[in-house]
């Protein structure tokens, strides 16, 4: 391989690490646990307003992902899913947030069968105020992160080192011994 097809090949498997992995943090901090989530309103893939708020009284699961129909991304979203039935069953909701549009979050729900909310945080103010912001070259993206937030609103889990294939089996087990602790019934 030539010297700079090895350069670039090394700059992008870094920049891949980043995002795939969430091994860095954006510029801001993820807020703290047993500290209130930071309130917000986004747009679904069906072009509705969704507001963090509108589920105070429910367990929220709120994932950052880097992109619409990558691999990591794509996983991540089908164990969700499949993992759906038993969330419901206690009382969450599930809600993915990326960069890309409200379009996008819609065109990758269709082809992959997915019922629960992706929003679009286009501006990057909801991942940057949840530190799950990150530069990849020249875009921004989402950082793979995760948050427990209780029915009362607050955070009482965070996820900041993310394996999408395991990841939803690792957020149910944390809200199955939240609740069976009676952690923000």
């Amino acid at each position: 391989m030539p010297r700079s097809g090895i350069a670039w090949y090394g700059v992008f498997a870094f920049a891949m690490s980043l995002v795939g992995y969430g091994t860095t943090r954006g510029a801001d901090r993820p807020p703290a646990i047993g500290k209130t989530a930071p309130d917000f309103t986004l747009t679904s893939q069906g072009g509705t307003p969704v507001s963090l708020h509108a589920y105070r009284g429910k367990w929220v699961v709120l994932y950052f992902y880097p992109k619409d129909f990558t691999s990591g991304c794509t996983i991540e979203a089908h164990n969700f899913q499949r993992d759906l039935p038993q969330y419901e069953a206690k009382n969450a909701v599930i809600l993915g947030v990326s960069a890309q549009s409200s379009d996008s979050h819609r065109e990758f729900c269709a082809k992959e069968g997915l019922s629960f909310k992706l929003l679009a945080d286009t501006d990057h103010v909801v991942s940057s105020a949840y530190g799950s912001l990150t530069n990849v070259i020249v875009t921004k993206l989402a950082v793979r992160h995760t948050f427990l937030i209780n029915p009362e609103g607050v955070i009482v889990k965070e996820f900041l080192d993310v394996n999408p294939r395991k990841h939803s089996l690792e957020v149910l087990a944390a809200l199955t011994q939240l609740q069976q602790l009676g952690i923000g019934k």
